[in-house]
C-alpha cells in the first residue's frame, strides 16, 4: 500500500516572519519541501530528493500564530519521479476559516542506497479529478521543457 497524499499541520512561529511581520517565503518553501518529501517517501518507500519546484504562487500572507496546513498529493509518476501538487492553507486557530495562501508543483526523485535514481510505483488516475490533475501534470512538463530550452538560450548569450 502506498500513501498518495499527506497533510502537515503546525503553527507559524515568530522566527518564521520577515521584516514586514508576515511569514517569509523561504519558510513557506521549506514547509512545502518537507511535505513533498513526506509524500514522495510515503509513495515510493524510499529516500527522495527534490528535482524541481516551480509555479509557486504566493496568494495571501501567513501570520504568526496561524494554523498552517500543507497538503501534498501525487498527481503523476514517471519512471523515477513523482510530481506532487502542494497547497498551503492558513487560518486563525480560533476561527478555523482556512484560506489558500500558496500553491505549487514539486518533482521528487526516489534514490537507492548508492544515490542513484530508482523506479517508483506507477500511479494510475481513476477518478475524473485525478485524470484532470494527471493531464495538468503532463501539460506542465511540456511547459517546463520549453522554459528549459529558453533558459539554455539565455545562458548561451550570457557567456
Amino acid at each position: 500500500m502506498h500513501q498518495r497524499e499527506i497533510t502537515l499541520r503546525f503553527l507559524a512561529e515568530p522566527q518564521d516572519v520577515n521584516f514586514g511581520g508576515k511569514v517569509h517565503g523561504g519558510a513557506v518553501m521549506r514547509w512545502i519541501d518537507l511535505a513533498a518529501y513526506a509524500c514522495a517517501a510515503g509513495w515510493s518507500g524510499r529516500y527522495c530528493v527534490t528535482a524541481y519546484a516551480g509555479g509557486i504562487r504566493f496568494l495571501a500572507p501567513i501570520h504568526v500564530g496561524n494554523l498552517v496546513e500543507v497538503d501534498a498529493k501525487i498527481i503523476y509518476t514517471g519512471t523515477t519521479s513523482m510530481h506532487i501538487a502542494l497547497h498551503v492553507n492558513a487560518c486563525d486557530p480560533k476561527s478555523l476559516t482556512r484560506r489558500l495562501t500558496t500553491q505549487c508543483i514539486v518533482i521528487m526523485v526516489a534514490m537507492d542506497e548508492s544515490g542513484q535514481p530508482m523506479q517508483v510505483p506507477a500511479w494510475i488516475p481513476e477518478t475524473d479529478e485525478d485524470k484532470l490533475h494527471h493531464a495538468t501534470a503532463i501539460r506542465l512538463m511540456e511547459m517546463r521543457k520549453q522554459i528549459g530550452d529558453e533558459m539554455q538560450v539565455l545562458s548561451a548569450r550570457k557567456g
